[in-house]
């Protein structure tokens, strides 16, 4: 068995670090929004924007929101091993700080949500964008950190591919 060099377990605690950095971020936000609102309330911040009160017992957009309970287990499950696979992904890339950057992103939020689902059953959601009678579902810091890093994942292989095939015509 391999052990990693202290340099490297060092840039994993870098990358631990910021995951937490967007875990407590996600819960005091949510902590707030859950003392200071009731359920179902909304400020009004800008024409298409407000803050709100909702929880999702499911995942994005609302997903198997509407079953009898089980999906709270399963999300959750699937969010800690998601971090699971993630943290061996960051073992193995340690020259790739946006893919690495991407992976933390994701992470982050996962287990913020995770956490929502452990200690209220239920995702906290504040975040409500809409145009007239059309509403984008509400939303969190966590699932911000998600969609950035699944976007960012695309980048990083998009851009990665586009180097590989630069580096495969050099040839």
């Amino acid at each position: 068995m391999t052990h990693a060099s202290p340099k490297a377990r060092g840039k994993l605690g870098g990358a631990l670090a910021l995951a937490l950095l967007i875990i407590v971020v996600d819960q005091i936000t949510k902590v707030y929004f859950n003392t200071a609102f009731t359920f179902g309330e909304r400020v009004n911040v800008l024409p298409f924007f407000d803050f709100t009160l909702l929880y999702n017992r499911g995942a994005a957009f609302s997903f198997l929101a509407a079953q009898e309970g089980w999906q709270r287990w399963f999300f959750t499950v699937l969010g800690l091993v998601a971090a699971g696979v993630i943290i061996w992904l960051l073992r193995r890339s340690p020259g790739q700080p946006r893919f690495r950057a991407a992976l933390i992103l994701i992470m982050g939020g996962a287990l913020g949500n995770v956490i929502d689902r452990l200690v209220y059953g239920h995702v906290v959601d504040f975040l409500l964008f809409y145009w007239k009678d059309w509403y984008y579902p509400a939303f969190n810091i966590a699932d911000v950190a998600i969609t950035c890093g699944a976007v960012l994942l695309v980048i990083d292989e998009l851009l990665r591919g586009r180097a590989k095939s630069r580096t495969s015509a050099g040839t």
